[in-house]
């Protein structure tokens, strides 16, 4: 049933992104809720996986870890962070989220705003010294 408020979202509303074969669930933005100011997906990172060095030029980020633990990086600084555990990502810093381990790792990723003029990711994982600091692969 669609909630005609767009205040109360079930996995079957939100807006589903495929990554490395599992589903990412936007579970607030604009396309699924009324909000002008937050977004909120519950992604999970299968073991060995992860997401590249980018940057959000216009979102403020963080990352709250739900399950398992994650290698993030902001900037040049690497922290393993685990349940309970938070990363904090100004608008425009770089920043990456690796599984290291062998099994599925959930996290919250809560971005504000809920819209941006320019793009919403930029990748920077090919370039200098993102490219080196962590290989992907």
């Amino acid at each position: 049933m669609t909630n005609p408020s767009r205040r109360f979202i079930t996995t079957v509303e939100a807006l589903k992104e495929d990554f490395k074969g599992r589903t990412n669930y936007w579970m607030v933005r604009t396309e699924v809720a009324d909000s002008k100011d937050l977004q909120l997906c519950r992604a999970v990172l299968p073991a060995r996986e992860g997401h590249g060095f980018h940057k959000h030029p216009e979102l403020e980020e963080i990352i709250y870890v739900l399950e398992g633990e994650v290698e993030q990086w902001v900037e040049a600084e690497k922290r393993t962070l685990y349940p309970g555990e938070v990363a904090h990502i100004p608008a425009g810093m770089v920043h990456a989220t690796f599984n290291a381990s062998d099994r599925d790792a959930i996290i919250l990723a809560i971005l504000s705003p809920s819209t941006t003029q320019g793009p919403f990711m930029v990748d920077v994982s090919g370039e200098e010294p993102w490219k080196s600091l962590r290989p992907v692969g």
